[in-house]
């Protein structure tokens, strides 16, 4: 392929990528209405989304182990089926612990996608492109946030929640199909094995770069997770002001993927510092901003750059610093990436049931200022390139 053909495979891999997303979180919205229809609890219904982050960090490593010398274009067509097959299963579960064992599925196929979906965007575009080709993954994300999650919500409140779930298995089946004409042939890592695990896992930039992470996201996710109760509760915002503040991350993430694609090869360190350090520094002063609508608005548009920008620049380096094995690196740092939200979640709900969801901002700025820390002291100076 030539010219915008040729990038024709990532656009589709970046329309996967906003489906998965969408599906990772489309739960959080239907939570009532799944727990009013299975007569449960709304903490109950939760535990489909703690599950489903679990059950993605414990899977990663082992599913990519499995699947490394699997051809690729094989291998993310499998994947998209099971993810379509589970959400139908989703969407006629007759109990609770149906539709747990359907995102169960959906899990386990999420584990494999973002272990391959990065690398494999990399690889296929083209040449000198590949900057361009992540940031248009991250993209997929961040349309998902603004786009997905919302459009999953009124879905399921006008047609049910099941509605959906089926409807994002009819998506998945017409992107499964996109995927098998304009997917290349890549294979797998034939190198890579389980011997070499060891070696993978003890370079410094990567065991710098899992550390960080499930301190940082775990410091982010203490915070996001109870932003909407926060912006409601302590910043006094409107419900129509929440949902627009929720979504400038996303947009703010579309404008970062565009700055990072045309300055990260010149700026590294700068991006990574900018990103580490943001997020300690604007989670801390997120109690401060409160006081004030415009300040609030400003600061949750700058904690959406650095977030976008930890995403994109620590799959970058994952990419440059783990060339063998990059797809077994990458499920590693899903794997932690997924404790990290896991915990994170953990944490805030602590903090908010036991000192105050005002306190929220400066518990998530303390664990990140860790992240911080080792970032300046311990990554920056190990990465290669």
């Amino acid at each position: 392929m030539t010219g915008s053909r040729s990038w024709v495979p990532v656009i589709a891999l970046t329309f996967a990528t906003f489906i998965f997303n969408t599906s990772e979180f489309v739960p959080i919205g239907l939570l009532t209405d799944i727990a009013r229809d299975f007569g449960i609890t709304e903490s109950n219904a939760g535990l489909l989304i703690t599950v489903y982050a679990w059950v993605v960090a414990l899977a990663s490593l082992p599913l990519m182990l499995v699947f490394a010398k699997t051809e690729n274009r094989k291998l993310m067509l499998g994947i998209t089926a099971l993810f379509a097959a589970s959400h139908i299963l989703s969407g006629f579960a007759s109990d609770f612990y149906m539709l747990m064992i359907s995102r169960i599925g959906v899990a386990c196929a999420h584990a494999i996608f973002w272990s391959i979906v990065t690398p494999l965007a990399v690889r296929i575009a083209p040449e000198g492109r590949q900057s361009t080709a992540l940031s248009l993954i991250v993209c997929g994300s961040s349309i998902a946030m603004i786009i997905g999650l919302p459009l999953g919500r009124t879905i399921g409140l006008y047609l049910g929640w099941r509605t959906t779930f089926l409807a994002i298995a009819g998506f998945a089946a017409l992107l499964m199909t996109f995927l098998a004409f304009v997917l290349p042939k890549t294979p797998g890592d034939s190198t890579f094995s389980l011997r070499k695990l060891p070696a993978l896992i003890k370079s410094p930039a990567l065991l710098n770069i899992y550390l960080i992470t499930v301190i940082a996201i775990s410091g982010h996710f203490t915070v996001y997770s109870y932003i909407e109760p926060f912006l409601a509760r302590i910043a006094g915002f409107s419900s129509t002001w929440i949902t627009l503040t929720l979504t400038i991350f996303g947009i703010v993430g579309l404008a970062g993927s565009f700055i990072f694609s045309k300055f990260y090869g010149r700026y590294r360190r700068g991006f990574i510092s900018f990103a580490v350090c943001g997020i300690c520094v604007f989670l801390l002063l997120l109690r401060l901003a409160a006081c004030n609508f415009y300040t609030v608005i400003i600061l949750c548009i700058l904690w959406g750059l650095a977030v976008n920008f930890y995403n994109l620049a620590f799959q970058s380096e994952i990419i440059t610093n783990a060339p063998k094995g990059t797809a077994v690196a990458m499920s590693i740092y899903s794997g932690i990436y997924n404790v990290g939200i896991g915990g994170g979640a953990l944490i805030g709900g602590y903090v908010c049931s036991g000192l105050s969801i005002s306190a929220i901002g400066y518990v998530g700025g303390a664990i990140a200022l860790v992240a911080s820390v080792l970032c300046v002291r311990r990554l920056l100076p190990v990465l290669r390139g």
